[in-house]
Parts: C-alpha cells; structure tokens; sequence
C-alpha cells in the first residue's frame, strides 16, 4: 500500500460521521422548535383566562324577562298642524296687494290696482256709513292694502283715513263690516345727515329728508347764515326730527328735536326744547334763545331784487323815488309768513301797494306787505296772527313789473332796512328749567357729535 494511500481519510469513515452530525443537528432543532411551541400555547392559554370568565359570567347571568312581557299594536290618528301660509285643499288661496292714494285717484282705480273687481265689495264702500268716508277722504300718499282672492272678490281692506287712524273692512258670512280704529304710534328720533352739493332741498332729497325739515333747518338758522347766497358745495348739515312709527313702517314725521349746520368750516348747533304748554322752542346747546322777536324774511326762499334806498329810480314811475323797503323776487303764489306775533292793522288795496297788509306789533313796530295776488283766507282787521302765520300769497299787483313782495319795516313810523335792522332775541331758557334743559341737550349734542364724526347717512 502506497504511503500516501494510508494517510488519505477512509471515504466510508467520513460519510458517517457527517450523517451522524448532521442528525445530532436536526435532533436540537426540533427540541428547540417544540420548546418555543410549549411557550406559545401557555401564553395563548393565560391569555384566554379573561374571555373564558367573560363567557362564564354570560352562562350564568338570569334569563331577560322580555320573554314574557305581552305585546300589542296600537293604531292612533294625529292631526298635523297646518304649515303657516298654507291653505287647505278646499280653501281658494288668498292675496295681498298694498298701494298708496295718487294725485287725481278715484275709486275705482284705486280697487282695480287692489285688484278688487266684486260690486257688491264696491257697493258697500260706496253707500256704508263708515266705509263711504274712504271716497271722502282720498289723500295722494296715504296706504291702502287690501287681501283678495283668485277671483277679486274682497276679503279685508284697511285704508289710512289719518296718520293714526284707519278705517277696516271686513268680510263676514253675511256681507262686510266696516269699522275705525286708531293705531297706538311708537315715536322714535330720526336721524340723518346730508351733504350740500348745489342746494339745501338738493342735499335734502338725496338725504330722503322732507322738505318741510329743511326749510325748518333754515329758519332755525336764518340769523347767522343767509340760506339764498352763503350756501358753499362742501357744507354739510345734521338733523334729528320726530319719527312715528306703526308696526315698524314709518307713518309721519314731527317736530325737528336738534339740528347742526356747518356753513364756511363754522359750526352752528340747535337744540329744541318743549314748555309746559307743549311748544316747542330753540336754543343754543347752553340755552341762549335762538328765536327772534321777527323773522329776517318773510319768504322762505327768496333773492333779493330791489333793496332798501331813499333815492331809486322807479321804474314805473320813471322818477327817483325812496324806496322805503325791499322788494323780495317769488313766483305768484308764493306763501308770505307774519314775521312777527301782531295784530292786522290794514287788509285791503291801497294805491301802488295793490293788495297790501299792515301788521301792528309790539314796541311802535309795524310791518308792511305789498302786492299781494291775495290774502289768507279769512284774514281781517283786528285779528291776532302770530309770527310764521300764513297771511297771503305773493302778487304783483298794483305797481309792479313782476311777481315779488314789497316788505317794509317801520319803528314808532320811521322806515328802517328790513336787512340790516337789528332784531331782538328772545330770552334764554328759564332758571327753573335749566336742569331739565340740559339732560336733554347734552343727549341731543352728542347724537349730533356723533353723526359729524361718523359720516352716519340715516339712522331711521
């Protein structure tokens, strides 16, 4: 045997002992493996202990007594509330319609519009007592509303007969009832605020405030601003006024409570003030009086055409001639107001006057109004007017090229300049009302403060 033969391993020897360890190999995996499976069901085992106490319990919990309690069905008929502005299957639906009273209305246009068209509905507002009064009373502005069916035929009228009082009708199974009602009024401030652009009425209308309003800003202020050249683009006035509401829709306006104006950059504030007879006066925010013994002008709105001279050349006349007043350029018609309380001196015609009125006042003062087209009815001699009292219209009768008035101003007889004649004031408020009058200014005051500051257009 060669040498190198002895030294190589037996190929069958080392087989075995490769099987032999590769065996003892497998034998620890498997004792390892089924180790881990032990751990695994003890683990799956103390794990379940919970749920199987869990079922336990269930197992042993008492029957449920639903079993044997009886049952039975119960059939019951509700009536459904009926939705609001619903009608039912059998009822005609109804409808509103809500108009106002125009210039030359009758009648009958005015139920064609309510879409009233059934004449015993007509007949009865025509011939009722009650009812009859809505022909009577047509006024261009005030409500009227109606409800209706599909038909026209009337079910409920309502018309404004005043500011707060109302005529109803209403259909009942035996014709219709008519009846008058007045309406409790909730009276609440206005307030608005209006820029000037061309016009005081101009700043008024965009302001959607009553004329009436501005023209009682003007004459609240007429002393210190003169409204006919003194206005400027740029100025601005405030105003609260008395509002009446029903049900939240505005019915009327009143007295103005407070007014500011700002003419040039210069403010000027007004508050109003009520007596113990209910009128209702002016003051300055610290109470000085700001009504005056005489009004500047008797015309609202006017422009100066002649002015006071004791050397004009007359027109007519074709001579120098005193003009002893001021001629006040107006269209025919114009209202002419007392500028002062007084009583009617002279009503009538007299010369180059044409129709003319003489007022008597207080303290050897006189006034004089000429060329009236003609005068308030009923206006005679002796009769108290008091100051802002309608006494005629303006004319140009007697010696006159147009319609204007001719004022004159006379002190114990002697002619001054109606324009530049100083005019007293009234006095301040009283001592005793001070207190009181100053709550309220200082109330008023700040709502107007308010309104400059915040450019506040309305609050309504």
């Amino acid at each position: 045997m060669d040498i190198n033969e002895r030294n190589q391993p037996h190929p069958t020897y080392n087989n075995a002992a490769k099987a032999d360890v590769a065996q003892s190999d497998i034998l620890a995996q498997n004792a390892e493996k089924t180790e881990r499976k032990l751990k695994l069901r003890w683990i799956l085992a103390i794990s379940c202990l919970p749920l199987f106490g869990i079922y336990a319990a269930f197992g042993i919990a008492p029957q449920s007594l639903t079993g044997i309690i009886s049952t039975a069905t119960v059939i019951e008929e509700i009536a459904l509330p009926t939705p609001i502005g619903a009608t039912n299957a059998s009822t005609e639906p109804l409808f509103w319609y809500k108009d106002h009273v125009r210039r030359d209305d009758t009648l009958n246009n005015i139920l064609s519009r309510l879409n009233i068209h059934n004449l015993d509905a007509i007949e009865f507002i025509r011939n009722d007592i009650v009812a009859s009064e809505i022909t009577r009373a047509l006024k261009p502005g005030h409500d009227i509303s109606a409800q209706s069916d599909t038909n026209g035929n009337l079910v409920l009228l309502e018309y404004q007969l005043a500011s707060d009082q109302f005529i109803t009708i209403n259909q009942s199974a035996t014709g219709y009832i008519a009846s008058k009602s007045t309406h409790h009024l909730e009276s609440r401030p206005i307030l608005k605020s209006a820029n000037i652009k061309s016009s005081l009425f101009g700043a008024a209308d965009d302001a959607n405030i009553p004329d009436y309003i501005a023209v009682h800003v003007a004459e609240m202020f007429e002393s210190e601003i003169d409204f006919n050249t003194d206005l400027r683009k740029g100025d601005h006035f405030n105003v609260i006024y008395e509002g009446s509401y029903d049900q939240g829709e505005l019915l009327k306006t009143g007295d103005v409570l407070a007014a500011e104006f700002v003419n040039k950059g210069k403010t000027y504030r007004a508050v109003g003030y009520r007596d113990a007879m209910n009128e209702m006066h002016y003051y300055t925010p610290d109470g000085k009086s700001l009504h005056k013994s005489f009004l500047r002008s008797p015309l609202e709105f006017t422009r100066i055409s002649s002015g006071f001279s004791l050397g004009r050349f007359h027109p007519i006349l074709q001579r120098m001639k005193a003009h002893k007043g001021v001629d006040m350029a107006a269209p025919a018609g114009t209202r002419i107001k007392a500028s002062g309380d007084a009583i009617v001196e002279f009503v009538g015609q007299k010369g180059g006057y044409g129709n003319v009125i003489t007022l008597k006042h207080e303290n050897g003062v006189s006034t004089v109004y000429g060329h009236l087209s003609r005068f308030a009815a009923g206006l005679h001699h002796g009769e108290k007017v008091a100051q802002g009292d309608v006494i005629g219209f303006v004319g140009m009768t007697g010696l006159a090229t147009g319609p204007h008035l001719h004022y004159e101003f006379l002190i114990h007889g002697e002619h001054h300049d109606p324009m530049t004649v100083a005019l007293p004031k009234a006095d301040p408020i009283a001592e005793h009302e001070k207190a009181n009058f100053n709550l309220i200014s200082n109330q008023l005051t700040a709502q107007l403060m308010l309104l400059g500051s915040s450019n506040i257009a309305a609050l309504d």
